[in-house]
């Protein structure tokens, strides 16, 4: 029995030399010094699994063979293929590529440039800041056949229009984003009150309230509704500025009622953990089962305003520590709460994208909620939910966060399609002009001479709505009878995931006009909140009618039942006011 016991000590002994364990150790950088977290790290001995660096850029992988070869990849970066010894500590240092510049270069909402540029100024109230948007002009269908747009599923606009006039302010031009104004409403379809698999397009083409010689062209996208028994588990990070900034009953307070709600509604294979900023970074919970929900609570009851503001710094925490419990299988996401006003570290619009769009092929996605008034920016947050492949929503009451976390936490948190984006093709013989109503550019987007789209996240079972205004050809009539053909063709270009091949949809749009008044609720709100939006905006569009016009449309079409709707109304009123109709030149009534 000893000589069995010694012969099976030997042969382990014999099999551990055999395969002696080493330790690669290294670190990673740019060209400048700066530790590159999330590089991508394949090894020759371990196949096509990859390893990846941490929060400071450094990494450790236990290895069989002395001496190995290494890939090291990073988007915006030169890939980098070497042999190392296994035994030694490495430093690496990567490249910056033509394609880095992405990071920092401002992409587009749509496909359309203005023909014609103006001199815009940066617009500001109360210290805010909005980034410059350049409204879309009409377009020559027979030049410009093809057109397209990102599906934009923030709502942010809205709740910011809100605030604005709850104050009897007027709202700041560039805070108007009326394809988030329709964001904010539901425009779902009551078939997909089940799961349903695959995006669904429906198109209404009815004629402009404003000008019937025109058409409007109503292209509603749904996305794939997750079935709720198969919803998959969350890995959340809760990431919450708890800084002096946040220090007032809308903000850090908000911000505990609104995640409580959050996680009431979390199950056994949810987990959260929290990591705060203020003064300094730190992490007041580990990953913790949804079913704890007493002890999330409690860290969330013992947050308390105060510091500087090193968003910098927490964001690299918040994503290590999400990319420590992540789960190849579920939801992984920080949820970032803020005022947005980073002062300390990087802080610049285009430092912090660049760090957000660095962490895009972890498959962890960011949710911005936005906070506060008087010294808000909306520019940064927008940003980085746009870099974070992810989405953006401004709260300002207990009912917003309601709406938010709790009403549409699917859409919010559950993402079904990534860097989606849709082309439109007009057919010329149907369409003289055409304008894609929301989805302005950036000044800077359009200044950088870009022409890639910046794709959009899509959550469980949201809607999109884009609307056109059409100018017809001069020879409809006989078109129409002669080819039969479709006025659009739409083709919906999407990831399935970050890390996916483009899935691809085509939808026609029929030449089928009906008079707006036999339209759908759906259509006539949606006409009402573009009208409302291109007023705020003092849109150039918007001089055939007037604060009248618009209240007349919305009030003839509103749900009188539905909350939102109702207070859309009472927002037109209080607009109306506020901008004081009599002093404006007179429009003309339709």
């Amino acid at each position: 029995m000893k000589k069995l016991l010694l012969a099976a000590i030997l042969g382990c002994c014999v099999s551990i030399c055999c395969t002696a364990q080493y330790y690669l150790r290294g670190e990673v950088h740019d060209e400048l010094g700066k530790s590159l977290s999330n590089v991508r790290i394949y090894l020759f001995s371990k196949g096509t699994y990859p390893f990846s660096t941490g929060a400071s850029g450094t990494f450790g992988i236990p290895v069989s063979v002395k001496q190995d070869s290494i890939l090291l990849q990073l988007e915006g970066y030169e890939p980098l293929k070497k042999m190392v010894e296994s035994n030694k500590f490495q430093s690496f240092t990567l490249k910056t590529t033509q394609v880095g510049a992405s990071f920092t270069k401002y992409k587009l909402a749509s496909f359309t440039k203005n023909l014609f540029k103006e001199n815009y100024h940066q617009r500001n109230n109360f210290n805010e800041s909005y980034n410059i948007l350049v409204e879309n002009e009409f377009v020559d269908a027979k030049k410009f056949t093809e057109t397209g747009f990102a599906l934009n599923t923030d709502r942010a606009s809205y709740s910011n229009i809100r605030r604005f006039l709850n104050m009897d302010e007027r709202v700041p031009p560039d805070a108007v984003r009326i394809e988030e104004m329709l964001n904010y409403f539901h425009f779902e379809d009551s078939s997909h009150s089940s799961a349903v698999n695959d995006f669904t397009c429906k198109t209404t083409l009815t004629n402009a309230p404003w000008n019937n010689n025109n058409q409007l062209l109503f292209v509603k996208l749904q996305a794939p509704k997750i079935n709720t028994e198969n919803v998959p588990p969350a890995n959340l990070v809760f990431l919450i500025d708890v800084s002096g900034s946040m220090d007032k009953p809308n903000r850090l307070p908000l911000v505990q009622s609104g995640l409580k709600l959050l996680v009431e509604n979390l199950r056994d294979k949810d987990s959260v953990a929290i990591v705060v900023y203020g003064g300094a970074v730190g992490i007041i919970l580990q990953p913790t089962s949804g079913a704890d929900k007493k002890k999330i609570n409690d860290a969330l009851d013992r947050l308390s305003p105060g510091g500087d503001t090193p968003g910098e710094a927490a964001i690299r925490t918040a994503y290590a520590l999400a990319g420590r419990s992540f789960n190849r299988n579920g939801n992984n996401r920080v949820i970032l709460a803020t005022d947005g006003d980073f002062n300390v570290g990087e802080a610049s619009e285009a430092a912090l994208e660049k760090l957000v769009a660095q962490q895009q092929q972890t498959g962890i996605y960011l949710t911005c909620l936005g906070l506060g008034m008087g010294n808000y920016k909306d520019s940064k947050l927008e940003a980085l939910a746009k870099k974070g492949n992810g989405n953006f929503a401004y709260i300002d009451n207990i009912h917003e966060a309601e709406k938010v976390l709790i009403e549409e936490f699917a859409k919010t948190i559950y993402t079904v399609a990534d860097d989606a984006f849709v082309n439109v093709q007009f057919n010329p013989a149907m369409v003289k002009q055409y304008k894609l109503i929301g989805y302005d550019n950036r000044n800077d987007a359009i200044d950088s001479d870009s022409n890639e789209l910046e794709g959009g996240s899509v959550g469980s079972g949201h809607t999109v709505m884009a609307v056109f205004e059409i100018v017809p050809a001069n020879n409809l009539a006989d078109t129409i009878i002669i080819t039969r053909q479709p006025i659009a063709t739409l083709k919906l270009q999407y990831k399935k995931d970050i890390n996916s091949a483009f899935t691809f949809r085509e939808f026609n749009a029929p030449y089928h006009a009906i008079d707006i008044n036999n339209t759908s609720s759906c259509e006539k709100l949606a006409t009402s909140i573009i009208m409302f939006g291109s007023m705020l905006k003092q849109s150039s569009f918007a001089k055939d009618y007037s604060w009248d016009s618009v209240l007349k449309f919305a009030n003839n079409c509103y749900n009188r039942e539905n909350y939102a709707d109702t207070e859309l109304v009472s927002l037109i009123e209080k607009a109306k006011k506020i901008y004081n109709v009599k002093n404006r030149k007179k429009n003309k009534q339709f």
